[in-house]
């Protein structure tokens, strides 16, 4: 039967440990970072409202049917796509979408680790009282001046793709499962530290009111399109990461369960960061609708102005460094099971060669702010472009075309079998989202993401 498949790798040792590395791969920057810009610039309780329901209608679903995907093909996400294209009588061109993921997970990762570089090396000067007492051209000042260094910014950016690097050439349960055993406790217990700093600020009431209390007069329908694509990205769905994943899963997990238990701890973490980060804000006088530069150059001059600045500080870039880091490994990951499984290379040597390639793609992300930043092409950074062709054309088109293919491809007994849904009604509503609601709604994303809405 198709259902013994097993994966070369192994599996998790337990359904908790596949929550946990998902939720990692699921809670990155993306959760603490771009929800809260997005929900500053988008009115606040009205976008978290609209991002909640589309978690429930268009994320659950389309992650339900990316880790089905991955337990039935118990491969990489390439081939998997072309097995069960082939078990379903499909032609072999399905592989392509597996394609898609991989090579849209490896080039993220090529940015988001220069990124994720910037955080430690802000941990760091958190740490030794940079930003203490510095206003907003003075942290703006800093935060140019670093990432226009392209010497410092590169030594960050090689130091994390040796950690990530060293995580997944360990394996399943003696790399990825113990890296997010020990960082997902961690992640959660900084979070609920910082939480609590807020709290004591006074104007934790405020940031309360400013994440759940909706003012739909501030959501426009930009703001819609957005929170749908924030449901959809935050779930690390469309990359392949989640279909690897679901993979080393066992036969005797249930996937609608562990589905919901990692879109609540997502969740959770984008809701707590909001608070977290907020009160603040509003404690220091400074803008929720700062944009992409809240982290890098908003919160700098709170912590810099606060009692417990530095070390708070210190704790929230940590927690970006967690947050980076077990999601870079499930980005990774992908392209490492795809050179053991079709090239025959060990974990170590297959880690290393991707890990090579990933860190000098990223060289140019850190170019692309210092000596190529005034070089375009089609009006773009290289990074800008990367990030485009990512996360605004293979992404959407990726988990478009998984979800199509789960819903629509895949035969009804397979759906069955591997979903184990013994409720008529879950089974009808999850059938109805995948075919009809969650394409429409991803392909809205991805028609904005391009100019054409």
């Amino acid at each position: 039967m198709m259902t013994q498949r097993k994966s070369i790798h192994g599996e998790w040792s337990s359904h908790i440990a596949f929550i946990l590395a998902a939720a990692g791969s699921a809670i990155g920057l993306g959760n603490i970072w771009k929800f809260s810009y997005m929900t500053g610039m988008n009115g606040g309780g009205a976008f978290v409202l609209v991002y909640l329901l589309c978690v429930v209608v268009i994320g659950m679903p389309v992650m339900m049917a990316e880790v089905m995907l991955g337990r039935r093909g118990r491969q990489n996400p390439i081939n998997t796509m072309r097995t069960l294209a082939e078990d379903e009588g499909r032609g072999r061109h399905w592989q392509l979408v597996g394609w898609m993921g991989v090579v849209a997970g490896f080039l993220i990762l090529s940015y988001y680790s220069v990124i994720a570089g910037w955080t430690m090396a802000y941990a760091v000067r958190s740490a030794t009282g940079v930003f203490s007492g510095m206003d907003k051209e003075a942290v703006s000042a800093v935060f140019g001046s670093f990432v226009g260094n392209a010497e410092q910014t590169l030594i960050w950016h090689t130091i994390f793709m040796v950690m990530t690097g060293m995580v997944v050439s360990r394996g399943v349960r003696s790399g990825l499962e113990q890296a997010v055993r020990f960082m997902m406790p961690t992640l959660f217990l900084m979070l609920l530290m910082l939480v609590g700093y807020a709290m004591s600020t006074g104007h934790f009431a405020e940031g309360l009111q400013f994440l759940f209390r909706p003012d739909f007069e501030e959501l426009s329908a930009e703001g819609v399109l957005m929170a749908m694509g924030q449901a959809f990205f935050s779930l690390s769905l469309g990359m392949g990461a989640i279909m690897i994943y679901g993979s080393y899963l066992s036969h005797t997990a249930s996937i609608p369960r562990t589905v919901t238990s990692i879109a609540f701890f997502d969740t959770t973490v984008a809701i707590l960061a909001g608070l977290a980060i907020f009160p603040i804000v509003f404690a220091n006088g400074l803008e929720p609708a700062a944009g992409p530069g809240l982290v890098f150059e908003t919160l700098p001059i709170a912590f810099g102005q606060m009692p417990g600045g530095a070390f708070f500080g210190t704790l929230f870039f940590v927690l970006l460094v967690f947050a980076a880091w077990t999601s870079s490994i499930s980005l990774m990951e992908p392209a490492v099971a795809w050179l053991m499984e079709n090239h025959g290379l060990s974990r170590v040597k297959a880690a290393v060669w991707v890990g090579i390639v990933i860190w000098i793609i990223g060289i140019g992300t850190v170019l692309s702010f210092s000596a190529w930043s005034g070089k375009t092409l089609f009006g773009k950074t290289f990074f800008d472009l990367v990030d485009f062709l990512t996360s605004n054309i293979m992404l959407p088109l990726g988990g478009f075309l998984m979800v199509v293919f789960a819903a629509w491809f895949m035969s009804e007994k397979a759906c069955r079998e591997e979903l184990a849904l013994s409720n008529g009604f879950a089974y009808r509503a999850w059938r109805l989202l995948t075919r009809y609601v969650a394409p429409v709604a991803v392909m809205l994303v991805f028609l904005n993401a391009v100019g054409v809405l």
